[in-house]
């Protein structure tokens, strides 16, 4: 579609995602390594909303579910991207 498939979290309770033409702005809160989130953004330009939660495995991936205000859910596995760094 527009672009690969990410989640980012920012570690202040807000981040970003893109699927496919879906893209959002992340608010939430968490505690340790879980957060549910609420978030704002566009479906093939339309705006829409919804919330999510994600969870840290102990493989650094994140593994969680994203949902539309219309109904709409998708899980997903989320994986590091490949960098110098071997932080999670």
């Amino acid at each position: 579609m527009v672009e690969p498939a990410y989640i980012l979290f920012d570690g202040k309770g807000g981040g970003k995602f893109t699927f496919g033409c879906v893209t959002g702005a992340i608010t939430g809160a968490g505690d340790g390594n879980s957060i549910e989130f609420n978030w704002e953004g566009n479906d093939e330009m339309d705006e829409t909303c919804g919330d999510g939660w994600a969870e840290l495995q102990t493989d650094c991936s994140l593994e969680g579910q994203i949902c539309s205000q219309g109904g709409d859910e998708a899980d997903f596995i989320a994986r590091p991207w490949k960098t110098s760094s071997t932080a999670c």
